[in-house]
Order: C-alpha cells, then sequence, then structure tokens
C-alpha cells in the first residue's frame, strides 16, 4: 500500500490541483456516488429478495 509520504505528496498535489474550495465539492460529489451505488446495491438485493423462485434476468415461459 502507500507509505504515508506518498500520502502527503499527494494530498499536496490535489491541493495545488484543485484548491482549498474544490476540494469539499469534490468530496460531497464522490459522497453523493458511492450513496447512489449503494442504493442501486441494495434495490438489487430487495428485487433478488422479492422473487426467490424467479431467475434474475429470465422470463417466465408461459404457453
Amino acid at each position: 500500500m502507500f507509505g504515508w509520504w506518498e500520502i502527503v505528496i499527494i494530498a499536496v498535489v490535489a491541493l495545488i490541483l484543485l484548491g482549498g474550495k474544490k476540494i469539499p465539492e469534490f468530496m460531497r460529489g464522490v459522497g453523493e456516488g458511492v450513496r447512489g451505488f449503494k442504493e442501486g446495491i441494495n434495490g438489487v438485493k430487495k428485487e433478488i429478495e422479492k422473487e426467490p423462485g424467479k431467475e434474475p434476468g429470465k422470463e417466465s415461459e408461459s404457453k
């Protein structure tokens, strides 16, 4: 993994490139993205649990 020197260098470069005001906005966007991803995963789990007899992605063949 990363050592503490690498983390410091990455943080300094991010601060220089993004500026002090952009970093909180960027992290907020990342947090919203992660939250949306988790909600999507939970939605898929609920759909799977809702109909345990059906396999996901397969249509029922009724004639």
